[in-house]
């Protein structure tokens, strides 16, 4: 079989990567694919008929989407008359991840376990837990009470833009003066009408939970944990992240249980009494608070940098877990693992998450070519490989225990350059009492 793999970042270089040692992918495109993909195709990711004329061309029986923007535009949709199965959620059930505000909605609804959350847009009503419900009707509005909100929380909150935004629409304040600065920037980046969640700020242990559904059943990947901040020590704004490593030492017999009870199956029931078409994958952003598990976020897709760790640790046949969620087959897939730790570290341009320069040779690629080396913002330039993003390379390694693999991570880090080149250095490195 041919497949298709949709996106253009490290997850996508993994998600290739992993198909390919399945003897049933006869050959696995990339659309459109980085410096370190092989049989890359140069379109739109959104642009669907023309997703649709090519792999019609080459007989592409599937196609797995990576980023969450065809997901949300509706791709599962346009190729429902098809033969060729899309993995992924439909339109209306990736509101789950387009409107943090539908996903909000969709955990009250439904029983997820979540934290306190307070809606703001100028043309809906607001729906809030501890203020009373009040029509917008301007922006004066909007700004009065989400201030008034802010000081309620004495400025300990969590801002989110409302749609896609690549994970750089969130704000994790500690005062009242980074949550309005973190207003201005809403407006300033998305107009002044602009939808948002005010949320409380949880304290804890962020956890990274995936599932495969068929959207009845579900089986869980190994759990991992991202670092969304850019600086060491969890400080500077919020990337699309920093680096990942799984298994997580915290996650206990119990706190799987409880995060399966309140959170995975509350979820997959939503899903069915909603009448979702969804299969594909489920992300769960998590936070282990004193006070249990609570749902940060949800993602529609393969999380990145977690992809990065998770499918070098799953030791199942990738092609079949996935055709498992079409035929009937996932509740009874024995999923397998890999022994040991998995790391990742991001290498990053300089100036990332904001301006950053491109076209900068990368060097270390040619005398070191190591398949957990997953190429994110790079490009190809006859015989020379160019950064080509903010994220630029994912740096993957192994050890028999968490240590060893952060040791293995950096020391394969320090093989490759390009000027201004910047990464963290403690990805693994967190408290994980809880």
């Amino acid at each position: 079989m041919k497949i298709a793999v949709i996106g253009s970042g490290g997850r996508e270089h993994a998600i290739a990567w992993k198909l390919s040692q399945s003897k049933k992918a006869e050959k696995v495109f990339v659309l459109p694919g980085n410096g370190g993909t092989e049989n890359n195709i140069q379109v739109n990711v959104n642009d669907f008929a023309e997703i649709r004329k090519f792999c019609e061309s080459e007989n592409v029986g599937l196609i797995l989407v990576g980023p969450e923007d065809p997901l949300a535009n509706g791709i599962v949709d346009f190729f429902k008359d098809s033969e060729i199965l899309v993995f992924g959620p439909d339109k209306a059930a990736a509101q789950l991840e387009g409107s943090k505000i539908f996903a909000k909605k969709f955990m009250k609804k439904y029983g997820v376990a979540t934290g306190k959350f307070w809606e703001f847009n100028c043309h809906k009503k607001v729906q809030n837990e501890n203020l009373q419900d009040v029509t917008l009707s301007g922006v004066e509005v909007q700004e009065r009470d989400a201030s008034k909100t802010i000081k309620q929380l004495n400025g300990n909150c969590v801002i989110k833009y409302d749609g896609l935004a690549a994970g750089k629409g969130v704000y994790v304040c500690s005062t009242i003066k980074e949550a309005e600065d973190a207003l201005i920037e809403l407006k300033e980046k998305y107009g002044e009408e602009v939808p948002f969640l005010i949320e409380e700020k949880l304290v804890g242990s962020e956890l990274s939970i995936l599932a495969f559904t068929d959207g009845e059943n579900y089986q869980v990947l190994l759990p991992s944990q991202d670092h969304k901040q850019l600086l060491d020590g969890d400080k500077g704004p919020n990337t699309g992240g920093m680096g990942a490593f799984c298994p997580v030492p915290f996650y206990t017999d119990d706190l799987k249980r409880q995060i399966e009870n309140e959170v995975i199956r509350p979820t997959i029931n939503g899903l069915k009494e909603e009448n979702f078409n969804y299969k594909g994958v489920i992300y769960f952003g998590l936070m282990i608070t004193e006070n249990g598990t609570k749902v940060l976020e949800y993602n529609v897709r393969l999380g990145d940098p977690e992809t990065e760790v998770i499918l070098p640790a799953l030791k199942s046949n990738f092609l079949k877990l996935i055709f498992s969620c079409f035929d009937g087959s996932l509740e009874d897939y024995k999923m397998e693992f890999n022994d040991g730790y998995f790391v990742d570290v991001v290498l990053t341009s300089g100036g990332y998450p904001k301006a950053y320069k491109k076209g900068i040779e990368i060097c270390g690629l040619k005398e070191n070519k190591d398949e957990l080396i997953f190429h994110a913002g790079t490009k190809k330039e006859e015989d020379k490989i160019l950064t080509n993003g903010g994220r630029v390379l994912n740096i993957v390694a192994r050890g028999e225990t968490l240590d060893n693999a952060i040791e293995n991570a950096y020391k394969k880090c320090n093989l490759f350059y390009f000027k201004d080149v910047f990464y963290r250095k403690d990805i693994g490195r967190r408290d994980f009492r809880i």
